[in-house]
């Protein structure tokens, strides 16, 4: 076949935070391979940091070989590393609540909390580990940013909505909202958020949370710590993950990569992991594009319709939508080629009301 070269594209985008020396930084640099600063001491990480991966996909290289394809284009992740926050960040405490702007536009937020003793790392207030205390702090600051951030727009809405209605009804919410807040209570967890009236807001804790507990090499088989630790962040997702492993990892071919993990009795690695969470928490899925010139995967929301995943690829796709000829990976796979799969009436035509699957291999039939 000939040379499949990759094409990195961003979707989706998720902001890392988590306290000094939790192993914030050292998780990101494992997750994408960069080699940013990450030392024992706080404050390591001063401007944010930003790494673009692609999405574990293996189907892709089995599409690209079946089509002699050019180009592999895998789905990809935008990870956001900022300053470790400390308590009393909102106030000016440290250097992290300055540079939280910069994960205001992520889809998701992934937590990171060290779950794991090492005397030779300092802790970020030296002392003993403590999963929940740390948890605390950090949704704190959260709630508190957001405090800062409603407040900030309320003295304006108050002027628009002695004459605008909207404005009013703006109004309104916005100090319910900020009510909740002042109770502790993350915006993620309300029952549901008109997002057209806090879309410019960027409110962190209206993001969906991600947990990822840094254990040690013990901690990615120990179920007891697991569950224990989860318990801490339910109804949340959770995950575990070994920094240093995830670090041992970079390098290594799929076999070797495989056979590590295999040591540790795992068999993903964190960045797949995560992904996967992430699209779980986000309600997420990919499908899949096929041909000589590329292989493809697009992301898009669970519950599409096929011109709306068309729409991701070209807007005129949308528009002009005639048809989508379907068929699942598997099936494609089993038939060996597109041709044989054809000639065996696998290949479906699906008109506008289809609901994409997350194995579609799809082409798009559209007129404009």
């Amino acid at each position: 076949m000939p040379f499949a070269y990759f094409v990195i594209i961003a979707s989706l985008s998720i902001g890392i935070v988590g306290l000094p020396n939790v192993g914030k930084s050292t998780t990101f640099n494992a997750l994408t391979n960069n080699h940013i600063l990450a030392t024992n001491y706080p404050f390591a990480t001063i401007e944010p940091n930003t790494g673009i991966v692609p999405v574990p996909d293996p189907r892709l290289a089995v599409l690209a070989t079946m089509y002699g394809a050019q180009k592999i284009i895998p789905a990809t992740v935008t990870f956001v590393d900022i300053a470790g926050l400390v308590a009393g960040a909102s106030r000016g405490e440290g250097l992290g609540n300055k540079f939280l702007h910069n994960i205001r536009e992520c889809q998701a937020i992934v937590h990171v909390v060290r779950a794991f003793e090492n005397d030779d790392i300092l802790r970020h207030d030296e002392a003993p580990i403590n999963p929940h205390a740390d948890i605390d702090i950090i949704t704190t600051e959260l709630l508190l940013a957001d405090i800062q951030t409603i407040e900030q727009r309320l003295p304006r809405l108050q002027k628009e909505a002695k004459a605008d209605p909207r404005s009013r009804k703006k109004l309104t919410y916005l100090e319910h909202l900020l009510g909740e807040l002042q109770r502790g209570t993350p915006l993620s967890t309300l029952d549901s958020l008109d997002d057209e009236a806090i879309h410019d807001l960027h409110l962190l804790t209206a993001k969906p949370v991600i947990y990822a507990f840094n254990v040690d090499e013990a901690g990615l088989t120990d179920t007891t710590l697991q569950n224990t630790l989860a318990q801490l962040v339910a109804p949340a997702q959770s995950l575990f993950i070994c920094a240093k492993l995830e670090e041992e990892l970079q390098g290594l071919s799929a076999t070797e990569a495989s056979e590590l993990l295999a040591d540790y009795g795992v068999t993903e690695t964190g960045l797949a992991k995560l992904v996967r969470t992430a699209y779980h928490t986000l309600g997420l899925q990919s499908y899949l594009t096929a041909g000589p010139k590329e292989v493809r995967a697009w992301t898009i929301h669970k519950g599409w319709t096929a011109p709306q995943a068309a729409g991701v690829i070209h807007s005129d796709f949308e528009r002009g939508f005639i048809a989508a000829q379907v068929i699942s990976y598997d099936e494609l796979v089993k038939a060996g080629s597109e041709a044989a799969a054809r000639a065996a009436g696998k290949i479906r035509t699906e008109g506008k009301n289809y609901i994409m699957q997350p194995d579609d291999v799809v082409e798009f039939r559209f007129n404009v």
